[in-house]
């Protein structure tokens, strides 16, 4: 059971990097308007948040396949803890009772970001991988 779960949180955080990475790459006002509001205008320049959709796109491609998880898993806790930091407000305080402009449906960004730490504590147990036989060494 527990290596289909791994498989399971695998697929699930690799997509939601691709899904991401493609709204950067081919919705580039969305993409333009969520780095205006959440990341203080990083990215806000075009082509720079095509090739950051781009590279998201990869890592969770990457991900998805359990490819050189050495290297990928630590850049996918990079993007899904720059996204929990930049709605921090709204877990912590998901109902506005403190900040105004919270937001519920920001708080799952906590959970994406434990189970992007969990994919990392069990990498050795992940045998449906494509690197599982690989030691990295």
């Amino acid at each position: 059971m527990k290596i289909w779960t791994l498989l399971l949180l695998r697929l699930s955080l690799g997509w939601l990097l691709v899904i991401w990475g493609a709204d950067k790459v081919f919705n580039v006002a969305h993409g333009m308007a969520v780095a205006n509001k959440f990341y203080f205008d990083f990215l806000s320049i075009e082509s720079v948040l095509r090739v950051g959709g781009v590279l998201q796109m990869l890592v969770g491609l990457a991900v998805v396949l359990g490819f050189a998880r050495r290297w990928v898993y630590p850049a996918q806790v990079l993007f899904n803890g720059a996204s929990l930091l930049a709605v921090m407000q709204s877990v912590i305080d998901p109902w506005s009772w403190v900040f105004e402009g919270s937001n519920v449906l920001f708080y799952p960004s906590l959970i994406i970001f434990a189970g992007s730490l969990l994919l990392i504590a069990f990498r050795d147990q992940d045998r449906l991988a494509l690197d599982a036989g690989y030691s990295g060494k």
